[in-house]
């Protein structure tokens, strides 16, 4: 029986994300038997992130000018040859680089594709909540199974990544052709990507949601990495494959909450979602104080629950108002663009500071300090934008 367009995407989001988590903990395990620093896992998170970031003005035009379709299919495709590079022992750095570069060109299309096969602001709204959803069970068992893989074979663990982009990469071609617009043009579009930018941040709506999207990555990706290094200080855990399921923890977290948000943040009361940041930063200022297991696995829930509300309404009224504005497909690579150069400004600071051998409670204080400060901006928003409405 023939899926349905948007459950076809669920399930191809699902393959390339599963596989896309793999490959952090089969890259944590290579870099701990080839005895690098420990601060290299920043070093090759990094090499990840700046692919968004210089990719950004060509590949939202590049999803906007093509099927969508067509676009998640080469983002897999690439996806694949970093892959290939991990399997012939080139640098981590260097592969997973690679996967980032086919990772960018497959978010604008992921995203911007959404508009298309929905129907109303509601529908808009679950599908967001769905697709989240399915890319935080993909984080939560692309973790545990790279975990677990890595510490039985890497070269097993290398080859069932390559599987799952191909069949992700198969499934992406029942997804419907629908034809972008042939009138972009690359130079022009990355030449106004910045004025794109503007006008995204100009608007109180879009730039809420962008200063909360943008936060939520930043704190997400530099507590993953403070989270990898203050388990064996706080709980004595050294094995990766139970390093891995523990971090996988907030990805249980995020998934119930992306699937809870139509009830619990209506769409049009998007600006409430700072309620769940401040819970999230309770959260985490709580983990210096944490040296119990199950205590450790309740906040981690706690804190994947918050964050998945916190930017399931924010996703949606950018997709809403940006595709009206500038494009899907460009909305989507402005978001990426600043989601990835905050992440890569925390992760960049968090290597630095643990390669000065700061401790992993100091940083996670003060990742929590710093989200603290964008929500604070958020609650400042929130009365023009509720007047607005």
């Amino acid at each position: 029986m023939k899926m349905k367009p948007l459950q076809t995407l669920y399930l191809t989001q699902f393959l390339s994300a599963f596989a896309d988590n793999m490959i952090l903990f089969i890259t944590l395990a290579i870099i701990k038997q080839n005895a690098f620093p420990d601060y290299y896992i920043g070093v090759v998170q990094a090499s990840f992130l700046v692919a968004f970031v210089l990719l950004a003005p060509f590949v939202g035009a590049y999803a906007d000018k093509n099927a969508k379709s067509h676009v998640l299919l080469v983002g897999n495709a690439i996806k694949s040859i970093g892959i290939i590079a991990l399997f012939l022992h080139i640098d981590p750095a260097v592969s997973y680089g690679i996967v980032g570069i086919g990772a960018a060109v497959y978010s604008p299309a992921k995203y911007g594709i959404l508009p298309s096969l929905t129907y109303s602001d509601n529908e808009l709204l679950q599908a967001n909540a769905r697709i989240e959803g399915y890319t935080i069970m993909a984080i939560l068992l692309g973790s545990v199974c790279g975990g677990i893989l890595a510490k039985l074979s890497l070269t097993g663990s290398i080859m069932a990544c390559f599987a799952l982009y191909l069949v992700s990469l198969v499934m992406t071609m029942q997804i419907p052709r629908i034809q972008g617009n042939s009138n972009i043009r690359y130079l022009k579009e990355a030449k106004s990507f910045i004025s794109d930018m503007t006008l995204l941040l100009k608007n109180r709506a879009t730039r809420f949601s962008l200063v909360g999207t943008g936060s939520f990555w930043m704190t997400s990706s530099v507590v993953r990495l403070a989270i990898i290094a203050w388990v064996p200080v706080h709980l004595g855990i050294q094995s990766i494959d139970q390093i891995s399921m523990l971090v996988a923890v907030t990805g249980i977290g995020i998934m119930v909450g992306a699937l809870m948000t139509p009830k619990l943040i209506p769409a049009r009361q998007y600006y409430n979602s700072f309620i769940f940041g401040i819970l999230m930063i309770i959260s985490i200022l709580l983990f210096p104080l944490i040296t119990n297991l199950y205590v450790t696995i309740g906040l981690l829930l706690l804190v994947g629950f918050s964050g998945g509300v916190f930017i399931v309404p924010m996703n949606t009224v950018l997709q809403d108002k940006g595709q009206g504005m500038v494009g899907a497909g460009k909305t989507i690579a402005v978001q990426n663009f600043l989601e990835n150069t905050m992440m890569l400004a925390g992760v960049g600071i968090y290597t630095q500071i643990s390669k000065d051998g700061l401790s992993p409670d100091m940083s996670i204080t003060g990742i929590a300090v710093i989200l603290a400060g964008f929500v604070g901006y958020l609650i400042l928003q929130r009365q023009r934008l509720k007047i607005a409405l």
